[in-house]
């Protein structure tokens, strides 16, 4: 088995780490107004420059800025598009157990992507990564519309929002790319949706297809892709949500599997497969494409307990029965810190999860 030098590698991740605790004092401070912005911006520099050594040194392939700018993994980027706006709501999302921090964003004029800050902060990895591959991350685009708050003055046909945002995306990619970035990936729940009866119920109950709502991801996936430079790598990770190691939703792929694995115009698919709620493996068989590189979520970032690691390489094979081996790769099954607040472990988990990963593959693929 030869290894994978090319996005997405044998083992990966998904793109954010633990804010460490200089980081979170600033963002503190910065909120209470006693420090300057470019202050924080300082602190935010100096975590961002320690982790990327400290990437080296785990021996990761994929460099990232660990999202450390960030306070959500999706609002910020979203609230940066021209037409969209960053608020406080009424009331958080509902997740297990659990209600999150009550803020949001909405469509305040017609979508667009302009001079958005996310550029600077791809420009300051590159510049800090020297010959390792820069990953970056940012919503899908179908998060526009799962979570923005419309407006039927501006948008009184949703489809013209589609396009819009699809539009505002291709100017997006093709920025990013013009910047050096040759790894991008796209976060996406919205698929989760679909995953179970329950939630499909609730989309009926908001007066939506599941059929089409299905269709709808898949075309704006698609065309919001189908222009991308031949030698960039778009990946898509599809997850139930991570907020502070808890899950807004449950069920298999099988629903929306051949749209997933044999209907979107990407490079590779990072998938939750950590525990029971994603459903068995067999979900793969509709895998169509030989370059469609798999990259298994079998190793949770929810919790710091190590998995045992005959127990994933058995899940591996059981995964090869569907797919080629050479088509697998293997990451954590979501990031550390999808926002600012965390999950429930510690720095050095996360790294001995990282090493794991690592351990895993190299043993795997060689």
């Amino acid at each position: 088995m030869t290894k994978q030098l090319t996005a997405p590698f044998r083992y990966d991740h998904v793109g954010s780490f633990l804010r460490p605790k200089a980081l979170k004092e600033a963002r503190t401070k910065f909120q209470n107004n006693e420090i300057t912005y470019d202050e924080l911006k300082k602190v935010e520099d100096e975590e961002i420059i320690r982790l990327i050594a400290k990437e080296k040194e785990a021996g990761v392939l994929a460099i990232t800025d660990g999202e450390f700018r960030r306070s959500w993994w999706h609002f910020d980027f979203l609230g940066g598009l021209e037409g969209m706006e960053y608020y406080e709501k009424e009331r958080g999302l509902d997740f297990h157990n659990l209600e999150t921090r009550k803020e949001g964003v909405r469509v305040v004029g017609k979508i667009d992507f302009g001079s958005h800050p996310f550029l600077d902060h791809f420009k300051f990895i590159r510049e800090h990564a020297g010959d390792s591959t820069v990953k970056f991350t940012i919503p899908s685009p179908n998060m526009l519309h799962a979570r923005a708050d419309k407006n039927p003055e501006i948008y009184p046909d949703e489809k013209e929002l589609v396009e819009d945002t699809i539009k505002a995306y291709q100017k997006a990619i093709q920025a990013f790319y013009d910047a050096g970035c040759r790894y991008l990936q796209l976060d996406d729940t919205s698929w989760a949706s679909l995953f179970s009866e329950e939630s499909r119920a609730k989309l009926v109950a908001e007066g939506k297809d599941p059929q089409q709502f299905l269709n709808t991801l898949q075309y704006v996936i698609n065309e919001t892709t189908k222009n991308k430079p031949a030698d960039m790598t778009i990946t898509m990770h599809i997850c139930r949500g991570n907020y502070k190691s808890t899950f807004f939703s449950s069920g298999g792929y099988n629903y929306a599997a051949e749209v997933i694995f044999g209907g979107l115009n990407v490079d590779g698919l990072f998938l939750e497969f950590d525990d029971e709620r994603s459903g068995s493996f067999e979900v793969l068989k509709h895998v169509n494409r030989p370059d469609l590189k798999i990259v298994l979520g079998l190793i949770t970032s929810k919790f710091g307990e190590l998995e045992n690691k005959e127990a994933i390489k058995a899940r591996i094979q059981e995964a090869a029965k569907y797919v080629s081996l050479n088509q697998l790769c293997l990451s954590p099954q979501c990031g550390f810190s999808s926002t600012e607040d965390g999950n429930i472990l510690e720095e050095e988990n996360q790294w001995q999860k990282l090493a794991l990963v690592k351990e895993i593959a190299e043993e795997i693929w060689g």
